[in-house]
C-alpha cells in the first residue's frame, strides 16, 4: 500500500521499518481477531434472529434490520472517516475501533429496546467502517512483496473463524443461556483484543498531512477497479439475501432447529475455502474468482430445486461456504492490486468497504421485502439471478481487476 510517513510538530515519526522476509503471525493473527470480531458482530443476529425478535418485541423481518442498520452505519461512514483519520498511525486508529465495538456491543446486550438497540448497532458499523478500510492494506503492509496476498488471506480468516465458530456458538449460546450473553461475550474476546493488538502488532504511520489526496472519480478510472467494486456489489448483495434470514429459511423448511449445525457446516467448508485460496491466490486469482462465484450458484440452484431433502441442504450449505469463505479475501486483492496500479489503493479499498456494507444493508432490506411478499422460498432463485452478472463481469475482467495472476 502507498501511503507517505506521518509527522508531527512535536517529534519526528521515525520511517517505516522495511517489512520482514517472513509472516509476523502474531500480528497477523491479532488482525484475524479483528476481523473476526467486526464480521461475527455484523453477522451474530442471522442465528439469534427468532429470540431478539422476541425479546425486543418486533417481528424477525424488523429484527433482521440489526444486520441492516450495521451495514448503513459501515457505508455511510467509511469514506469519509478513512479521510478524515488518514493521518493517523495505523495502530492508534485500529484500538480505537475496536474500543467502539467493545462499547457498541455492550449496550446491544443490555438493550431492552428496539431503538437502543439499533442506535447501538450502527454505531457498531461506524467503528466497522474504520476497521475494514485499514485491516488489509495493515496486513500488506507487514509483509514482503511476495507474501502480501497470503498476509491478507490470514487477516482475512478471521471471517470464516467467525461464520464456522463464532456465528453457531452465539446461536447456542443464545438457546442455552440468552441472545445478549452471546454480545457479551463479543465483549469481553474485544478488551482482550485490545491488548493483543497494544503488545504485539506493530504500528503503521498514516498519510502525511496535507498530502494529496485521490479524487474518488480518479479511483474509477483505474483499470480493473470499477469491475472489482460492481462484482463486490452484487456478489455480497446475493449471499446476504440468504444469510441474514438463514434461520428463518430453516424454519420454513422445517429445520430450524438445526440452525447451529448448518451455519457450523457452513463455516467449516468456509474455512477450506480461505485455506485454499491463500495457497493460490498469487497465482489463480482469476480462476478462484470464477470457481467462488460458480460454487455459490450451484448451491442456490441445489436450494432452489431440493430444498425439501435436508441431506441436499447440507450439500448446498458445503457448496455455498466453499465459494464464499474465500469470497473476501478475493475482492480485498483484487481491489488491493488494481489500485496499487494507480496509486490509489487505499481509496480502492474504502470504496470496496463501502459498497460491501451497502450491499450488506441492501440484502437485508431486499431480503426482509421479499420474506413479506413471497416468502423465503424465493431467496435461492433471488441469488441465483443476481450471481448471473457477477458471472459475466469476471468473465469481462480478463485483463484489468480479475487477470490471470497478482503482480508479486
Amino acid at each position: 500500500m502507498r501511503t507517505a510517513q506521518a509527522t508531527t510538530p512535536t517529534r519526528p515519526v521515525p520511517a517505516p521499518t522495511t517489512p520482514p522476509q517472513k509472516l509476523p503471525l502474531p500480528a497477523l493473527l491479532a488482525l484475524a481477531t479483528a476481523v473476526f470480531i467486526t464480521s461475527l458482530t455484523e453477522t451474530l443476529p442471522a442465528g439469534l434472529l427468532p429470540a431478539m425478535s422476541a425479546d425486543l418485541g418486533v417481528g424477525e423481518s424488523a429484527a433482521g434490520q440489526t444486520v441492516t442498520v450495521y451495514a448503513i452505519g459501515t457505508a455511510l461512514t467509511a469514506i469519509p472517516l478513512t479521510a478524515a483519520t488518514a493521518g493517523w498511525r495505523r495502530k492508534r486508529l485500529l484500538l480505537a475501533a475496536m474500543a467502539g465495538f467493545a462499547a457498541a456491543n455492550t449496550v446491544t446486550a443490555v438493550s431492552g429496546n428496539y431503538p437502543l438497540t439499533m442506535t447501538a448497532r450502527f454505531v457498531a458499523g461506524v467503528a466497522a467502517g474504520l476497521a475494514w478500510a485499514l485491516l488489509a492494506g495493515y496486513a500488506r503492509r507487514m509483509a514482503p512483496a511476495h507474501l502480501q496476498g497470503k498476509a491478507v488471506a490470514i487477516a482475512m480468516a478471521g471471517i470464516p473463524v467467525a461464520l464456522s465458530l463464532g456465528v453457531p456458538a452465539g446461536t447456542f449460546l443464545g438457546k442455552v443461556l440468552s441472545w445478549q450473553v452471546a454480545f457479551l461475550v463479543m465483549t469481553g474476546l474485544t478488551v482482550g483484543l485490545l491488548a493483543w493488538i497494544a503488545a504485539l502488532v506493530p504500528d503503521q504511520p498514516g498519510q502525511e498531512r496535507g498530502g494529496a489526496k485521490t479524487p474518488m472519480s480518479r479511483v474509477l478510472r483505474v483499470p480493473g477497479v470499477t469491475p472489482v467494486l460492481l462484482v463486490t456489489l452484487v456478489f455480497v448483495l446475493a449471499h446476504t439475501v440468504l444469510y441474514t434470514y438463514i434461520a428463518t429459511f430453516l424454519d420454513g423448511l422445517g429445520m430450524g432447529g438445526s440452525t447451529d449445525l448448518v451455519l457450523l457446516v457452513f463455516g467449516a467448508a468456509s474455512l477450506v475455502s480461505i485455506w485454499i485460496v491463500g495457497a493460490m491466490i498469487h497465482r489463480r486469482l482469476r480462476a478462484l474468482t470464477l470457481a467462488s462465484v460458480l460454487l455459490v450458484g450451484v448451491a442456490a440452484a441445489v436450494l432452489a430445486v431440493f430444498s425439501g431433502t435436508p441431506a441436499l441442504v447440507y450439500v448446498a450449505v458445503t457448496l455455498w461456504g466453499l465459494g464464499w469463505g474465500g469470497a473476501p479475501t478475493l475482492l480485498q486483492t483484487a481491489a488491493g492490486e488494481a489500485g496499487d496500479a494507480g496509486d490509489a489503493a487505499d481509496a480502492a479499498q474504502a470504496m470496496l468497504v463501502t459498497l460491501w456494507n451497502v450491499a450488506m444493508a441492501g440484502g437485508g432490506v431486499f431480503g426482509g421485502v421479499l420474506l413479506g411478499l413471497v416468502g423465503t422460498s424465493s431467496f435461492p432463485w433471488t441469488i441465483l439471478l443476481l450471481l448471473a452478472p457477477v458471472l459475466l463481469v469476471v468473465l469481462a475482467a480478463r485483463k484489468h481487476g480479475f487477470p490471470a495472476g497478482t503482480r508479486h
